[in-house]
């Protein structure tokens, strides 16, 4: 993961070099838009594959989150860029983007609506033969054991990882698409940056 990772910061950092010759002329909601499409989404791209691996590749690519929002607010390159990221941006951490990319892949497999292959690899508690557990009443998801560090990233271990450790009031099947997504942004965000 640390070559694709280092192939993801050489296009993210290129990108927010070429966009800062052009920044002097425009608002901030353009330079938040223009850093979206052009760095934001590749840091997203396929990031659930990311999952569980070590803290230096995560560590780079929040590296390329921060010089992002610098560059969106025009912050200075030696300050404090949390309460940026957490109060104007409202931007999750990288941790954060890969456990939401996970749930809302989960979210889509439990109602159905995700791809088929990803929807085999997990298995709802109360279709186990452990269907009588209480975990079964909540919607939890039965966690495969694996012997590996590798296989412990796989889908069908982090997924139901990931879903279990939501809170209750997030998983109803009521919900929509949309009304998950906000719900679980918000899940996250209030976790890492430990606000009330």
């Amino acid at each position: 993961m640390e070559s694709h990772t280092a192939s993801v910061a050489r296009s993210c950092f290129y990108q927010l070099r070429q966009l800062r010759s052009i920044q002097r002329p425009l608002t901030t909601d353009a330079r938040r838009t223009l850093v979206t499409a052009f760095v934001a989404n590749r840091v997203d791209y396929c990031n659930a594959v990311l999952y569980g691996t070590s803290t230096s590749v995560t560590r780079r690519l929040q590296m390329i989150l921060n010089s992002a929002a610098r560059m969106v607010v025009g912050f200075g390159k030696y300050g404090h860029i949390t309460p940026v990221l957490r109060d104007i941006l409202h931007w999750l951490p990288i941790t954060a983007r890969i456990q939401f990319k996970i749930a809302a892949l989960t979210y889509d497999c439990v109602r159905g609506t995700g791809p088929v292959y990803l929807k085999q690899a997990i298995l709802p508690v109360s279709e186990s033969s452990r269907r009588s557990l209480l975990s079964a009443g909540r919607g939890d998801l039965f966690v495969l054991r694996a012997n590996t560090s590798i296989g412990q990233r796989s889908f069908s271990i982090a997924a139901p990882v990931v879903w279990n450790a939501l809170p209750p009031d997030l998983r109803p099947p009521l919900n929509s698409r949309r009304q998950f997504r906000s719900k679980l942004k918000t899940h996250l965000f209030r976790q890492a940056y430990n606000t009330a």
